[in-house]
């Protein structure tokens, strides 16, 4: 019997739990939310190709052309983190500010800013891939496990 009102209780603290959840959790407009985000990411995009076809017509050769908007967009993106604009940015647009190279940039130079007042050691040294950080250890793992699979597929013809 114990067991029973036991369960009950708990079941009733769940209730609650996911009431306060519901009640705290912010209501988000899907629809906009994914077209403002395409809308920027779009953009930036845009510009990066902008940047490579400038770069191109100069006279570079595709691969240093890319390797020039790549350095621009990051530079751009370090630049509007420290005057805190690309904040602005990244909360209208989203996942289109923040999924493209300019959101990896904005996540290593926004903790150096925030830390700097620690020093460099333990300010920057230690903080500045706090947020990076996973990505880039993730990244790494996943390539080097499918880097393996691709090797075997390889051996064996699948590939």
């Amino acid at each position: 019997m114990s067991g029973n009102v036991n369960s009950k209780i708990k079941q009733t603290k769940e209730e609650q739990y996911n009431e306060y959840v519901k009640q705290v959790t912010p209501k988000s407009a899907l629809f906009p939310n994914m077209v403002k985000a395409f809308f920027v990411g779009g953009i930036i995009c845009t510009i990066g190709q902008v940047l490579t076809t400038l770069f191109m017509n100069s006279g570079l050769d595709k691969d240093t052309a890319n390797s020039w908007t790549l350095v621009v967009l990051i530079g751009a993106t370090v630049i509007l983190t420290g005057l805190n604009i690309f904040s602005k940015i990244a909360k209208f647009g989203g996942a289109g500010a923040l999924v493209p190279i300019t959101g990896f940039a904005n996540s290593v130079a926004s903790p150096a800013i925030e830390y700097k007042k620690e020093g460099q050691v333990f300010g920057i040294g230690c903080k500045i891939f706090t947020i990076a950080g996973p990505v880039i250890l993730y990244g790494i793992l996943s390539s080097w496990i499918l880097g393996i699979i691709y090797w075997i597929g390889k051996m064996w013809g699948w590939f």
